[in-house]
């Protein structure tokens, strides 16, 4: 370990340090505000410290970390998401009794854990991140202890997680003990013989690990009970952030090992995308609760993505990258929604609790409207763009029988999200509008404007992020 080496962890370093600031000074003084200032401002550091190292890329630190282009992009978009869950959920827990400021420890190590995923280039700190990220993920999930579905989501979280993990060490160590190594890149250099059954054996673990983070079918039953028991901020990063980072590590392990010239690996993930795509979509049709139903929609998305993934790698990171940004903003944005107009008793987290808000709120309205829209692939929307990356990526690949199921796909999402669009301008049973009279704080106000600013202007004007996703130069091997 170098100097410069220091510096390139720096990002992790100050995220770690952050959440150590932040339980010092509850130790001597609790202030929600101030633990919320620490941390948004922990992420801003972290943030441009990445910055400024960008220009130095790529660089090796031991074997445990690599540090290119592609980590530094994922790294970057994780932490402008934190940032935004970090702002929504001050307003969010202020509204609730009990301490505030623990939330913003765990937060912290959230996202600690998910870049260190990110940046992983052996399975040691790629496990070790992993941990960090899911440990959090147990406590944040079940925060709000008043709240029996909370508790319920985080010990369904726990025991599921657990178990998978165990499926994912094991896969490791089949590995470890046929090809003597750790190390991606060594790993990808020796699987030669892929019908050997140990590299079998453990590449399918570690897929069932990495499918349960992701929510694929068949490793998706947590998910909507999750979603739905979760504080609404913290579903928000589980949607984007923790999926996210174990995506872009997929991406970049599997592309290593070079999935497309492995007839069963390629089987495999072919049969996850379609499963993930009919199962997330149908189940969605049944539900009357929001949360559920974006939790279900996550699923046929990852899906999707899975689709990208499997293209040839010129098209597989421009299209992954551009659809996780879209899908970041988006899924954000309608979490965000349901943050704002959440109260201390329980989250505006069923359909009904929308009825009418077309009337008494319309500027909410047209930023969840777009939202939705944009989730449905509706042209002018962030998402649009998304699926049409994807979309590309697959006929470049000759990927047409994986193409015409996201299509069909799409065309079914986009009848559960218009059964939300239509609540809005429902009118109400007795004319109660139980969830829309909330106050909306600047905060709030100001980062549900944002990513609407942002949805539109990725779907119109989307030149800028696909200059900023080439120059990241895709993976580096």
């Amino acid at each position: 370990m170098t100097i410069d080496d220091i510096f390139f962890l720096s990002p992790f370093i100050i995220l770690a340090a952050t959440a150590l600031l932040v339980m010092l000074s509850i130790a001597f003084y609790r202030c929600h505000i101030f633990s919320a200032f620490l941390t948004l401002a922990g992420i801003a550091l972290s943030f441009v410290t990445l910055i400024r190292e960008y220009h130095l890329l790529p660089r090796q630190i031991t074997t445990l970390f690599f540090f290119d282009q592609y980590a530094f992009f994922y790294i970057g978009l994780i932490l402008a998401a934190s940032f935004l869950v970090a702002v929504l959920s001050y307003g969010y827990l202020k509204k609730r009794e009990g301490n505030q400021e623990e939330f913003y420890i765990l937060l912290l190590l959230a996202i600690l854990g998910s870049g260190v995923l990110i940046a992983s280039s052996h399975f040691a700190s790629l496990f070790l991140g992993l941990e960090i990220l899911t440990v959090s993920l147990y406590v944040l999930i079940s925060y709000v202890r008043s709240q029996d579905t909370a508790i319920e989501a985080g010990i369904k979280y726990l025991i599921l997680a657990s178990v998978s993990a165990s499926f994912f060490l094991f896969g490791i160590a089949l590995l470890y003990a046929e090809l003597g190594t750790m190390s991606f890149t060594a790993i990808a250099s020796k699987i030669i013989d892929a019908n050997n059954i140990f590299i079998l054996a453990g590449t399918s673990m570690i897929i069932i690990g990495i499918g349960f983070k992701l929510a694929v079918v068949p490793f998706h039953m947590w998910t909507p009970d999750v979603y739905e028991g979760a504080p609404a901020p913290v579903t928000a990063f589980i949607a984007t952030v923790s999926k996210g980072a174990m995506f872009a590590l997929l991406l970049r392990y599997f592309n290593l090992v070079d999935v497309l010239i492995h007839g069963p690996l390629f089987l495999t993930f072919s049969i996850i995308a379609i499963a993930s795509m009919f199962f997330g979509n149908l189940l969605a049709l049944f539900q009357n609760n929001v949360k559920r139903i974006l939790a279900y929609s996550s699923i046929a998305h990852l899906g999707y993505l899975l689709v990208a993934f499997l293209a040839a790698k010129t098209y597989a990171f421009t299209a992954v990258a551009f659809y996780l940004t879209a899908y970041f903003v988006t899924t954000l944005g309608a979490f965000g929604i349901i943050t704002v107009l959440s109260e201390g008793r329980r989250d505006a987290d069923m359909i009904d609790d929308y009825y009418g808000m077309a009337t008494s709120r319309p500027w909410l309205s047209g930023v969840f409207t777009a939202m939705l829209l944009s989730l449905a692939g509706i042209p002018l929307t962030a998402g649009f763009l998304g699926k049409f990356y994807i979309v590309k990526a697959g006929i470049g690949s000759s990927l047409w029988f994986l193409i015409v199921m996201l299509v069909i796909n799409s065309a079914m999402g986009l009848f559960y999200y218009l059964r939300i669009v239509v609540a809005l301008f429902k009118k109400p049973e007795g004319n109660e509008y139980p969830f829309v009279n909330r106050k909306i704080s600047v905060a709030d106000s100001v980062t549900l404007a944002l990513l609407t600013f942002l949805l539109l202007w990725i779907g119109v004007y989307p030149l800028m992020l696909i200059a900023l996703i080439q120059s990241a130069n895709g993976i580096s091997i």
